[in-house]
């Protein structure tokens, strides 16, 4: 149903009206999609999400601002393991941090992050 050519139509010689509907479908299509550069950002930023370490980092800041040393405790991994995947996270402008004396608080770098991350826990959940 829907925007399916009926089966009278075909018989009809409706064949050439499916072939503009389906070219309307492609237009739509293209018009839809976003241009190259920002698929490519956007694939980057669900790449720097695909990792389990680095969406419990985000988790975990999701609730507050942390420094690495609370975020190694709560995930219990080193600090430099933290430290990495904090670079990598900042790198993507998923993570962002003020410095208090010598030490770093890390928060989401905006609320983008929180909706897609809670989105993305949505959808799981949903299954």
């Amino acid at each position: 149903m829907g925007d399916k050519p009926d089966r009278a139509a075909k018989a009809k010689g409706g064949a050439r009206n499916a072939q503009a509907i389906h070219k309307q479908r492609v237009r739509n299509a293209l018009k839809a999609m976003a241009e190259e550069g920002l698929i490519n950002d956007l694939a980057e930023t669900f790449r720097a999400l695909s990792d389990p370490t680095r969406l419990r980092i985000v988790a975990a800041l999701s609730e507050k601002e942390l420094c690495v040393h609370n975020l190694a405790d709560a995930l219990a991994l080193s600090g430099s393991a933290v430290s990495h995947q904090l670079r990598l996270l900042r790198g993507q402008r998923l993570v962002k941090y003020r410095k208090e004396g010598k030490t770093a608080y890390y928060t989401l770098d905006d609320e983008h992050i929180s909706a897609l991350f809670a989105e993305g826990v949505r959808h799981v959940k949903a299954r």
